[in-house]
């Protein structure tokens, strides 16, 4: 069976029907269900044409410290000769719905759905919609954290129905996690993968760690633990997690849960950022 892949079409919700949502903020996470991706909440980015952008998360106090996280929205003749304005920025892009022309280095590659690129900061690229439908992907950014030794990493262009989950160890295949770039190169400070749950299957502990997290359910639904609280969250909706929050989930079915999952990886902690006076 082929790949689910959620996109938002953004509309508003009738004047008839009630506020309740399960949009969430606070000091160790945040869900941003698929109800609340309407026309009103989106943004504009310079030198994107016909475009807009849900922006899911951002570097800001109490919330995302190492990344951004958009859902861009390309219409038939639209896109961008210059889309990063940032030359210090490195992107992940994965597109969830319709297709697109990427162009990089001068060469043309066609993103469909689950076609994934990751973009080294200084690469140059441009990305177009030359169809008669909408494309939308997920755009993923990142500072690079350059470490004297070590290479900047290659550009990669793929697709998900072309790399092979890997199964977590003890789990007979019903926790899985797609890897587009390989975990022991070092050259990558972030990694961004799919992670698929059979029904029933669980993360069996609270996991406790460094990385930070975004989190966009792609496919099916589940009960996620999020610091001490229990969320229920399905395809289109969005969960950010500080570093240290801790998380696990059920996977309800009857289908799979799947999610594209961010996380900064392969690096020292900073010892400035948050130094006094600094």
């Amino acid at each position: 069976m082929s790949p689910k892949y959620f996109a938002p079409r953004g509309g508003h919700p009738g004047q008839d029907q009630l506020l309740t949502d399960r949009a969430t903020f606070t000091d160790a996470y945040a869900v941003i269900p698929k109800g609340t991706m309407r026309d009103i909440v989106t943004s504009f980015l310079p030198f994107w044409d016909n475009t807009r952008a849900w922006v899911l998360s951002r570097p800001l106090s109490g919330f995302a410290e190492t990344f951004s996280q958009y859902i861009m929205e390309v219409s038939p003749g639209g896109g961008s000769d210059r889309p990063e304005t940032d030359p210090g920025a490195e992107a992940v892009l994965f597109v969830v719905e319709g297709s697109c022309d990427l162009t990089v280095e001068g060469q043309t590659y066609v993103l469909k759905p689950g076609g994934y690129a990751y973009l080294p900061p200084g690469v140059a690229w441009s990305l177009h919609n030359a169809n008669e439908t909408t494309v939308r992907f997920h755009w993923i950014r990142k500072l690079y954290e350059t470490v004297q030794g070590l290479d900047l990493p290659d550009v990669l262009i793929t697709n998900e129905q072309d790399v092979a989950p890997t199964p977590m160890p003890g789990t007979d295949g019903k926790w899985a996690t797609t890897r587009f770039v390989d975990p022991a190169d070092m050259r990558h400070d972030m990694h961004v993968t799919i992670v698929t749950f059979e029904p029933g299957a669980v993360i069996p502990f609270a996991e406790t760690h460094v990385m930070e997290h975004g989190l966009y359910v792609l496919e099916g639904k589940a009960v996620y633990r999020l610091n001490q609280d229990w969320v229920e969250v399905e395809a289109g909706d969005y969960m950010w997690l500080r570093a240290f929050c801790p998380q696990a989930c059920y996977a309800g079915g009857p289908g799979k849960f799947r999610y594209l999952l961010y996380k900064d990886v392969n690096r020292h902690m900073s010892l400035r950022r948050h130094a006094h006076g600094a």
